[in-house]
């Protein structure tokens, strides 16, 4: 598996050693894990080191204050054919175009499609990569690299393996993986979340520990989908409340039938109001 990342360990109380200095510091700091961090030091991270990653789609971008925030999980939620999947391609193949780091792209339904991947950077206006188009496609499809994973199993032998990787500074290409996306992740955790499997529910919270340790640690965006499912009067998100409580971000998506122009809703974020909308066309 090719991965990225930055290691280390710094001491964080005081000793005869020398104090390391800048992004340095702060991924050191993050992979420690003792660290006493104060307000000044959680205040740089997050102005210098947590930076958006563009989704490509405009309302998107502008609900979120940029894009996918680094050190962050944040799921989009909705019913089948609302758009969720054309974000997850969308947002992958900004940041490759963009040249901001590799995408791991976790695929757990068949729904990665490299056409509509090619689709999507041959609609890029010249100013965003000033590159012909066929240089342009490789540089995207060779910054993605996409694994299939069908059950709860293979997803926590690929996550172990690229903490692995992230922590011994294997890297991917020439630049740092920054993005990871799961497609759908629900597709792997509902089944086992029910009376059947008696562990399913702590299986599933160590899904989400690792994922949110990936994202702190390495300073990964990470970015889930989630189905909806039948609720009181309203389709609802899949996964329980247990689940609820773990993304920092989480959007609705929806769309009518036969339009490409999906709504986006803030259901949870860290910095926003709740019920935030915002329109966006995605690319067909």
């Amino acid at each position: 598996m090719a991965a990225a990342g930055s290691g280390g360990s710094a001491g964080c109380f005081p000793g005869p050693y020398p104090t390391p200095s800048g992004e340095e510091k702060n991924q050191d700091e993050r992979q420690g894990g003792q660290c006493l961090l104060n307000g000044m030091d959680l205040l740089k991270d997050v102005t210098e080191s947590k930076r958006f990653l563009p989704t490509g789609l405009q309302g998107i971008d502008a609900l979120l204050g940029g894009g996918l925030r680094q050190g962050q999980l944040t799921e989009l939620t909705g019913q089948s054919s609302s758009g969720k999947t054309q974000v997850c391609l969308c947002s992958a193949s900004h940041v490759a175009a963009r040249q901001l780091g590799h995408v791991m792209y976790l695929d757990t339904s068949n729904s990665f499609s490299p056409s509509r991947i090619a689709r999507i950077v041959d609609g890029f206006p010249f100013s965003l990569v000033k590159l012909p188009k066929n240089v342009r496609l490789e540089r995207v499809m060779t910054s993605i690299v996409c694994k299939s994973v069908f059950d709860i199993f293979d997803l926590f032998e690929v996550l172990h393996q690229l903490e692995l990787s992230l922590k011994n500074k294997v890297k991917c290409g020439n630049s740092n993986i920054c993005l990871l996306i799961i497609d759908s992740i629900s597709a792997l955790l509902a089944p086992i979340n029910g009376g059947k499997y008696p562990r399913g529910r702590s299986m599933m919270m160590s899904v989400a520990m690792l994922l949110k340790k990936l994202a702190d640690e390495h300073n990964l965006s990470v970015l889930v989908t989630n189905h909806m499912v039948a609720g009181n009067g309203a389709p609802k998100p899949a996964l329980g409340e247990s689940w609820k409580t773990v993304p920092h971000v989480r959007l609705a998506i929806s769309r009518a039938r036969g339009s490409n122009i999906c709504t986006a809703t803030v259901l949870k974020h860290t910095l926003l109001a709740s019920g935030r909308v915002m329109k966006f066309p995605v690319p067909s």
